[in-house]
């Protein structure tokens, strides 16, 4: 019961609703609807630590990683603010990882970076049917919370997967690709 009270404060009774009712892929924001588009623009906040070790948390993954990787998404990253979920919380394929897996990360900030920005293609599961040049490092380091020891680390990144990351920490400050799009 005490449990049940604390995630109360963790997760809104609209989080809630959307992570447990989904059954599979969730419902992905599109700037195409007006409510969504504004819904997109909102600063994500952090879990406590303690919120990442919930049953609803866990279903918030599943929900991500199976969204992004549906044949009707086919995404290569999800920000949970892309699904109404307004928590720093991202799943990105990690193609510098043998294997190419999909991995969440809580509480996800980007800390630094090296060299030049470079400009490159970028495209949004939010805004369907158009892509875009956008400028970003290729070598980055990242902070989250680590799902496994619930104790926050930090990691370099590089190559395209720094890209993603990028892209998808700019949704959880309310930033899409096309406010940095060159054409």
């Amino acid at each position: 019961m005490m449990l049940t009270a604390c995630q109360a404060v963790w997760w809104t009774h609209s989080e809630r609703q959307i992570i447990n009712s989904q059954h599979g892929v969730m419902r992905v924001l599109s700037i195409a609807d007006k409510e969504d588009r504004l819904a997109l623009r909102k600063h994500s906040l952090k879990l406590p630590h303690r919120a990442l070790a919930s049953p609803v948390f866990e279903r918030l993954c599943q929900g991500l990683v199976t969204t992004v990787t549906s044949p009707e998404q086919d995404g290569v990253g999800i920000a949970a603010p892309q699904v109404g979920i307004f928590r720093r919380v991202i799943a990105v394929q990690r193609f510098d990882k043998e294997g190419e897996p999909f991995e969440v990360y809580p509480n996800i900030r980007i800390t630094g970076h090296r060299g030049q920005m470079e400009s490159g293609p970028e495209g949004c599961l939010s805004v369907p049917n158009r892509r875009g040049t956008v400028m970003r490092y290729r070598d980055i380091d990242i902070a989250y919370t680590s799902r496994k020891t619930l104790r926050d680390t930090s990691e370099r990144v590089q190559g395209f997967t720094a890209v993603i990351f990028q892209h998808e920490c700019d949704h959880l400050d309310g930033v899409l690709y096309i406010d940095k799009a060159a054409d």
